[in-house]
């Protein structure tokens, strides 16, 4: 189930807690959208398989205009095997979906919006310098639905500083009566060089509290334990059939292709990584150069990025899958270092996979970590 994600690297503003690549200077779109399309032909061999998804992300793809998405659009499948049922994601803005808009989306071919809806709190918007208001999110999604697309996802942040529990439950209290399918939450992060660091830094904003993340986490999977939300990730709830299939690729594993600016490709044993510059991609692409940075994977690596991937998954970790890639030694080395976290009852294994538990979810990293790999 190979996949595609094209990064649209633009934004109307930048939210504080961003640190994803993004420009605000809006002047070199449609040549942007014109290399991209350009570097799918120069990259139309490197997936030789049928791909099942493709995944318009940024930077907010939706402020581009929908022809200019058609024509990328157009350009991926004149070029890649696509599945007749492919799902076909666009990343949106509330303050960017309107009628002409979904019947355009629509038209070109995505049948799955994901809408970075964020909070559906006034003033947790105006912390987080989103561009939309609450009366954009909830009527972006009614028209979205109205207009034909079953298959939304939006996304929320919890443990801001003005976010109360109360107000978590609300929030979460909206996506049921929405009749979402998916919801993909985070906690929030501070991330260095980013707007909030610097506001955290001068103290002219609260830090994040940890344990107030940790109780809202709780209340997360609480509550999708209680709408028939699956929890299929630690940050991803779906309901029946509605797991994101690209997002899915990534945890399993399987090849994909990235288009655009900082976008990352896998095709199984190396990684590689487009320049995050927006200037010089432009400047490599008019030259039809590719400009990337690669890694090969050791053996070391492969078996850490599958700990680490897995066990954020519902599935876990398959021990038999282990043992088959890696050989008994290293399977059996995994289960010896998991045993004290089930002791602790973090993680139990059930059918040959390791799982965490509800407690265990808090510490998903540091637990992968510890069973990581020390040597090849």
């Amino acid at each position: 189930m190979a996949g595609i994600y094209i990064h649209i690297p633009y934004c109307k503003k930048a939210c504080h807690y961003c640190n994803f690549h993004f420009s605000t200077t809006k002047y070199t779109v449609s040549e942007m959208l014109q290399s991209i399309r350009q570097e799918a032909v120069l990259r139309r061999n490197y997936l030789n398989e049928t791909v099942h998804t493709v995944y318009f992300g940024g930077g907010t793809p939706s402020m581009v205009s929908p022809l200019e998405l058609q024509l990328v659009l157009e350009k991926i499948q004149s070029l890649f095997t696509l599945d007749a049922q492919a799902e076909i994601t666009l990343e949106a803005n509330p303050d960017d979906i309107s009628k002409d808009n979904l019947i355009a989306w629509k038209s070109a071919g995505f049948n799955r919006l994901s809408i970075g809806v964020q909070s559906f709190y006034a003033l947790d918007l105006e912390w987080m310098n989103r561009s939309h208001n609450v009366t954009q999110a909830l009527e972006s999604i009614e028209l979205a639905q109205a207009h034909g697309f079953e298959n939304i996802s939006i996304d929320l942040i919890y443990g801001t500083p003005l976010l109360t529990d109360e107000l978590w439950r609300e929030n979460l209290k909206r996506v049921a009566g929405l009749n979402i399918v998916h919801l993909s939450a985070y906690a929030l992060t501070v991330e260095p060089k980013t707007a909030l660091a610097k506001m955290i830094a001068k103290e002219k904003v609260s830090d994040i509290q940890p344990q107030k993340q940790v109780a809202q986490f709780d209340i997360l999977m609480q509550w999708a334990s209680a709408n028939n939300f699956e929890h299929y990730e630690i940050s991803n709830f779906a309901k029946p059939g509605f797991r994101s299939k690209h997002n899915s690729n990534y945890w399993l594993g399987t090849a994909y292709l990235g288009l655009g600016p900082s976008a990352h490709s896998f095709d199984g044993s190396t990684r590689q990584w487009n320049i995050a510059n927006n200037a010089l991609y432009l400047q490599s692409l008019k030259k039809q150069l590719l400009n990337y940075e690669r890694e090969t994977l050791s053996r070391e690596n492969k078996i850490n990025e599958m700990l680490m991937i897995s066990l954020r998954t519902i599935e876990g970790i398959d021990l038999k899958k282990m043992e088959v890639l890696y050989g008994r030694a290293e399977k059996d080395r995994v289960k010896n270092l998991a045993k004290k976290w089930i002791d602790r009852q973090y993680l139990y294994e059930k059918d040959n996979h390791l799982m965490l538990t509800s407690t265990g979810k808090h510490y998903a990293d540091g637990i992968a970590a510890d069973l990581f790999s020390t040597s090849d």
